[in-house]
């Protein structure tokens, strides 16, 4: 007999299936029936069967044994989830409209609900149960890490943490960086300085739209971090487990500064404005002298720790 490779079986009782394969033109008999009933019971969904030419003995044996049909999909670190979906919506067929309606009712914050993963999802997977799967996934794995870190899974003040690590994400040349950059964070959240960093405008739709002048004085939002002298009120993509370790873990510094070489793709650190402007001089040729705008009064120059009880307070 001929069938497709992957072919659907639908939620229901023996009889049902075979009724329905029978009008989808696969032809069981009494005969098939009673030999499916005694050997076991089709899994439900979308089956791959890894052939389209068998016998009807292998087809039953398949019909019974075979696993679900899978892709694969990887949600990148520094990825929004509008673009995931998006990803999602193409490869699987399905209505990016509803994913995002799916999206906007199950998760917590705007982004930061999909862990950056490779996940294998099931063919045939409808929209709504595709998203509460990868965000239900998510949640149990962020209060898996939270329980090793704190003891504790306390859901609003890990999102702050996540709201850390999308901007370490975004701003960290590589995983060696990242501790830092979360350091130079949490300086300047420590002294009222304003983050002034490009990454927090990568949110939402805005994740591969260049960061300009005009963008950085139009955009109201929480995100725009050379407005408010504070972190955004939601993550702005997601995230990976080496992000978030260094959002709960930032490098002792004192730094405040960092300029990104673009011969290397790494970044200086300064702790001190007059240097950050010598670096940015020395990398950019400009010899022209520059003055720190100062938005906030200055405060002591306190210095940072790696004791947990200490930033969680920080950020609480």
């Amino acid at each position: 007999m001929s069938s497709s490779k992957v072919i659907f079986i639908p939620k229901g009782s023996t009889n049902y299936i075979i009724t329905y394969l029978n009008k989808s033109g696969y032809e069981l008999n009494i005969i098939d029936k009673v030999i499916i009933k005694a050997k076991g019971y089709p899994q439900s969904g979308w089956i791959d069967l890894k052939t389209t030419k068998m016998t009807k003995a292998d087809f039953i044996n398949k019909l019974l044994t075979s696993k679900a049909a899978l892709k694969t999909i990887t949600l990148i670190p520094g990825e929004t989830a509008y673009f995931f979906l998006k990803e999602i919506s193409e490869k699987f067929h399905l209505s990016f409209i509803k994913l995002q309606k799916a999206y906007d009712n199950y998760s917590y914050k705007l982004d930061g609900n999909i862990l950056a993963e490779t996940y294998n999802l099931p063919i045939g997977m409808d929209e709504d149960h595709l998203v509460f799967y990868l965000i239900s996934y998510t949640n149990k794995k962020y209060e898996e890490f939270s329980n090793k870190i704190f003891g504790h899974y306390i859901k609003n003040s890990w999102y702050k943490y996540l709201t850390i690590a999308s901007i370490v994400q975004k701003e960290a040349a590589d995983i060696d960086e990242m501790p830092i950059v979360s350091s130079v964070i949490q300086n300047r959240l420590k002294k009222r300085m304003p983050l002034q960093m490009d990454g927090t405008l990568n949110y939402g739709i805005y994740s591969h739209t260049k960061v300009t002048p005009k963008m950085i004085r139009d955009d109201i939002s929480s995100y725009n971090t050379y407005k408010y002298a504070e972190l955004p009120k939601d993550p702005i993509c997601a995230v990976s487990l080496d992000a978030i370790k260094a959002a709960i873990f930032p490098a002792k510094t004192e730094y405040l500064y960092f300029f990104r070489d673009k011969s290397t793709g790494k970044h200086s650190f300064t702790k001190d404005y007059k240097e950050h402007i010598n670096n940015i001089n020395r990398l950019k040729n400009i010899k022209t002298p520059q003055k720190e705008t100062k938005i906030f009064p200055k405060k002591s120059d306190s210095k940072t720790t790696t004791d947990v009880k200490t930033l969680w307070k920080t950020i609480n």
